[in-house]
C-alpha cells in the first residue's frame, strides 16, 4: 500500500498545485486539510477532488485532537505543511493571524505530529516525513549582489516573514530535541495558476484586463527571485523523496526581476493578447512604498540541485505568458475566489 500523504494548507494556491503534482507522480492516498480562509477555495481543488484518492477535510492545523485524529485515521505517513498566513501586507495591518496560524498552528501540528509518530512501530518511523515549507524573506534582505544560501542568517523584516522564521526554528527544535524527522524548505516568490489575487503578479494581471490603475511600490526597483509554483512542487516532491533527514533546501527560479519590469510585462502579453491600441503601461502609478520593504531576494539553488538533481523547468519569459493566459481564460475562478470582501484594495499601509 502508498503511504498516504497529508497536504496542510491544501486549498491555497501552492497547496492545490502541490496535491496536483502528487496526483500526477505518486499512486498515495491524499489527505487536504485546510482552513478555507480567504485564500483557500474549494475552486482551486475542483480538477482533484473527483479522485478516488484525495480526501478534503476543512480544519486548523491548530486544532490537536482534529489533526490527531486525522493522523491516526489516514495512518499518514507523510506531512507537507503548506498551511500559513502568507502575504506580508496583510501581516503589516494585521499581524496577530500570523503569529496565531504560522508559529501557534504549526507548534500544535508539530506536537501533535510528534505524539502520532512514537505510536508508530520503528519500520514506520524511519520512512515518516514532516516537510515544513517556508520562505527565503526569512533571511532578510540583499544589496545588488549576493545571493540567500541555506546557511545565511535569518533576518526576518515584516510580521509575515517574524512568523515564519518562528515556525522554522520550532520544526528545527522538534527536530534536535525529539528525532522528529523534518524537512524545511524556503522558496522565493511563486506565481502561476490559482494565485489568489491580492499577490502582485495575479493582482497586475486583473488591474490590466480591467484598466484600472496599476499601483508599484516606490520606484519599482524591488528585485525578487520568480519561482513557477509547478516547478516549486516538484522540488518539494523531490525533497520529500530523496532530502536528507534535518535539512534545508532553498528553492528559486533563476528569475530575478524588478517589481517594475513584471509589471510592464504584463501589461505587454495582455495587451498582445487583446489587441489594445494604446499601451497598459500608461496606467503604472508609483505608490508610497511598503513599510520596511526588502529590496532584494535571490536564492541559490546550488544544494537542491548538486544533491537532489532537481532544477527549475520554466524561464520568466515563458512562465508569465502562461500564467496571464491562464488567468485570462479563468475569469470566473476568479470572480468567484473574489466574492469576499477582498477588492484589490491597497493593503499593508500602516
Amino acid at each position: 500500500m502508498s503511504t498516504s500523504v497529508l497536504v496542510t494548507g491544501g486549498a491555497g494556491f501552492i497547496g492545490s498545485s502541490l496535491v496536483r503534482e502528487l496526483i500526477k507522480t505518486t499512486k498515495s492516498p491524499i489527505v487536504v486539510l485546510d482552513k478555507l480562509t480567504y485564500a483557500g477555495n474549494l475552486d482551486s481543488l475542483s480538477d482533484c477532488l473527483g479522485d478516488s484518492r484525495v480526501s478534503f477535510i476543512e480544519g486548523d492545523i491548530a486544532d490537536k485532537p482534529l489533526v490527531a485524529n486525522l493522523l491516526r485515521e489516514h495512518r499518514i505517513g507523510r506531512i507537507f505543511n503548506l498551511a500559513a498566513e502568507s502575504h506580508v501586507d496583510r501581516s503589516i495591518d494585521g499581524p496577530a493571524d500570523f503569529i496565531e496560524t504560522n508559529v501557534l498552528g504549526v507548534f500544535q501540528l508539530l506536537e501533535a505530529t510528534l505524539k502520532y509518530w512514537r505510536e508508530l512501530d520503528n519500520k514506520e518511523q524511519q520512512t515518516f516525513r514532516f516537510l515544513h515549507i517556508s520562505t527565503d524573506e526569512v533571511y532578510g534582505s540583499l544589496g545588488e549582489t549576493g545571493v540567500f544560501t541555506e546557511a545565511s542568517q535569518y533576518r526576518p523584516n515584516s510580521p509575515y516573514a517574524a512568523s515564519k522564521a518562528s515556525a522554522d526554528h520550532l520544526v528545527r527544535a522538534f527536530h534536535h530535541t525529539y528525532g522528529l524527522p523534518v524537512l524545511t524548505t524556503n522558496c522565493s516568490n511563486n506565481y502561476g495558476p490559482f494565485q489568489f489575487p491580492e499577490k502582485l503578479i495575479p493582482l497586475m494581471i486583473m488591474k490590466v484586463i480591467n484598466q484600472q490603475a496599476l499601483p508599484v511600490y516606490g520606484d519599482g526597483s524591488n528585485i525578487r527571485d520568480w519561482l513557477h509554483v509547478e516547478d516549486h512542487c516538484s522540488a518539494l516532491v523531490t525533497v520529500m523523496n530523496l532530502g536528507g533527514i534535518g535539512e534545508v533546501y532553498n528553492i528559486g527560479g533563476n528569475s530575478e526581476c524588478s517589481n517594475l519590469d513584471v509589471v510592464q510585462a504584463i501589461c505587454d502579453i495582455v495587451d498582445n493578447r487583446i489587441d489594445r491600441a494604446t499601451s497598459s503601461r500608461e496606467l503604472i502609478t508609483f505608490v508610497t512604498d511598503r513599510p520596511g520593504h526588502d529590496q532584494r531576494y535571490a536564492i541559490d539553488c546550488s544544494k537542491i540541485r548538486n544533491t537532489l538533481g532537481w532544477q527549475p523547468q520554466h524561464n520568466f519569459e515563458s512562465g508569465i505568458a502562461s500564467t496571464v493566459d491562464w488567468y485570462l481564460n479563468n475569469s470566473s475562478w476568479t470572480n468567484r475566489v473574489m466574492d469576499g470582501s477582498y477588492r484589490g484594495q491597497r493593503l499593508g499601509k500602516e
